[in-house]
């Protein structure tokens, strides 16, 4: 069983804001796999359901993002769960827009709700870094991540949560390879190819005569001799 965690703000002030790209992430998988019921419990809200034969809990902690620890906590204990078994989408402002990157322990960068996790159950769970971009300058990043994205973010946003839905199961299996395979087809799907076709070769008709061979080039007459004999010499050869 994994605890499949997402980060953000309770309340529909901060829904759209940066800061919560992990309650959304867990929204759109709620809703393409048909995890249906959310409930109140553990300081958060909660769903369950199964991919295939694996089972699964969503978590949105609704303590607020320094306090997610504690949700997170109470869920790994009724569940009985070890911190291995914990996996958290987050927003990363170290990483592009769009871009999606998975960790295992290590730090918390900072990041308030990593850091309120680590504190209550340690650093050794995983974590689905989802790129958000940065200001540009370390003061502005609270303004930043508590403002909704962009219209021009949008497009790119739809295609990271429903990559992310797409390879959920695979998350839950482990499988990180297969995870982000999923993402990528959805963010930077294959391009047809557009390299120029080669010429097709003719197929030969075994009704058509064989081509001929080529033709030698006329070669020059060669030029007649001048006669150098005098007019006697002439007449006597005549009569010879």
């Amino acid at each position: 069983m994994k605890l499949i965690v997402g980060l953000g703000n309770p309340g529909a002030k901060y829904a759209g804001n940066r800061h919560n790209i992990g309650f959304m992430a867990l929204d759109r998988i709620a809703q393409d796999h048909g995890f249906a019921g959310w409930k109140t419990k553990h300081n958060g809200l909660t769903v369950e359901g199964r991919f295939g034969a694996d089972r699964v809990v969503l978590l949105k902690p609704e303590t607020f993002m320094n306090n997610s620890g504690q949700s997170v906590q109470s869920a790994m204990r009724f569940h009985k769960l070890e911190p291995a078994d914990v996996i958290v989408l987050h927003d990363e402002i170290d990483l592009a827009p769009g871009k999606v990157k998975c960790k295992t322990g290590g730090g918390h960068a900072g990041h308030n709700g990593l850091r309120s996790i680590h504190a209550h159950i340690g650093p050794d769970y995983d974590r689905v870094r989802l790129g958000v971009g940065h200001p540009g300058h370390k003061d502005a990043v609270p303004g930043y991540v508590l403002r909704d994205f962009a219209k021009a973010d949008q497009d790119w946003l739809d295609d990271v949560l429903r990559g992310i839905s797409d390879g959920a199961a695979e998350l839950a299996r482990g499988d990180t390879a297969k995870f982000m395979n999923a993402v990528a087809l959805r963010v930077a799907p294959p391009r047809s190819g557009t390299g120029t076709k080669k010429p097709a070769v003719a197929q030969a008709n075994p009704q058509a005569s064989a081509p001929k061979p080529p033709q030698p080039a006329a070669q020059p007459e060669p030029a007649a001799k001048s006669d150098e004999r005098n007019p006697m010499q002439k007449l006597l050869d005549r009569f010879k």
